[in-house]
């Protein structure tokens, strides 16, 4: 009976973590303005980058930059963050 309840708790602790992981930056919605393609692999030129990240609105805009300062966040993202911090950085 205890390994059961350990068992239920362990997965409910990973169900409720892998919410938690999913933020801006893993919404395709958020991230197709910045990609050429829908495989999401080739940016846009840094013109294209800037204009889409002009016409995103203020409260995502907000969500991105704070999950690209976080390293954790940041990481599977690495290429689009830099872009990010280098030319939408500078609001």
């Amino acid at each position: 009976m205890n390994f059961k309840n350990i068992y239920l708790g362990a997965m409910a602790l990973s169900m409720i973590s892998g919410v938690a992981l999913a933020g801006a930056l893993d919404e395709p919605a958020n991230m197709a303005p910045f990609f050429t393609d829908s495989s999401m692999k080739t940016m846009k030129s840094e013109a294209d980058f800037k204009a889409a990240w002009a016409a995103m609105p203020k409260d995502k805009q907000d969500m991105m930059m704070k999950e690209c300062q976080d390293a954790a966040m940041s990481k599977p993202h690495a290429e689009f963050c830099g872009n990010l911090v280098t030319y939408a950085g500078n609001r």
